[in-house]
């Protein structure tokens, strides 16, 4: 509002320079920029990486399943290396007594029909052999991660969009500060000039007559 207001008392006014002018009228079409081009910008970045996203989701959760699996065992864990210093053992120990998922090997059979064994996280602590839960694979029993969920996908699109009017509205923003950079240091040149030419009689009686 105060940059709309500039501009109609820059209009005619009779101590308006040139440069005035041109300053308010940038400072106007910055702030369109920010209030309409930048929203606008971000709703379409916002919708592309949407669709972007919700057709990867939706391959992903044809291309992935959820298939049962059992506990086998838990899995080995790691053995030291020869000649590991006490402060790596540890360390190791430490990790061990963190808290985190504990690994077990487990066997499922892929949506192919094919036996598969591997190690992957407890699905619950302490793992028991015999009990059953379920894992991400893809059509060949490969271990895959979740599927990305469609309210997951239009999340990131909504803050891409976000970040995207946010990049507009700074670069429209930097780019006013640098235009009106450039006009205040036009001022002081033609202050200079002007002031070179009539400093020498300021001041002075009948000067000018």
């Amino acid at each position: 509002m105060r940059t709309a207001l500039g501009v109609w008392r820059w209009r005619r006014n009779p101590l308006r320079r040139p440069t005035d002018l041109f300053e308010a009228w940038v400072a106007f079409a910055a702030l369109v920029c920010v209030l309409v081009v930048a929203p606008a910008i971000g709703w379409v970045a916002g919708l592309r990486v949407d669709g972007t996203l919700q057709q990867a989701a939706h391959q992903q959760r044809q291309e992935r399943h959820l298939v049962p699996a059992v506990v086998l065992r838990p899995a080995p864990e790691p053995a030291a290396a020869p000649g590991a210093s006490a402060s790596a053992s540890a360390d190791a120990s430490a990790q061990r007594t963190a808290p985190h998922r504990t690994q077990i090997v487990a066997a499922w059979t892929a949506p192919d029909g094919s036996s598969h064994q591997g190690t992957v996280p407890a699905a619950e602590e302490p793992p028991r052999p015999g009990e059953r839960f379920r894992i991400w694979t893809d059509a060949r029993g490969r271990l895959v991660g979740q599927p990305l969920d469609p309210s997951a996908a239009v999340f990131h699109a909504g803050m891409a969009g976000l970040a995207a009017a946010i990049c507009v509205a700074t670069l429209v923003e930097t780019v006013r500060r640098l235009v009106v950079r450039r006009l205040m240091h036009r001022r002081y040149i033609r202050l200079d000039r002007a002031w070179a030419a009539a400093g020498p009689d300021w001041g002075r009686a009948g000067a000018g007559s």
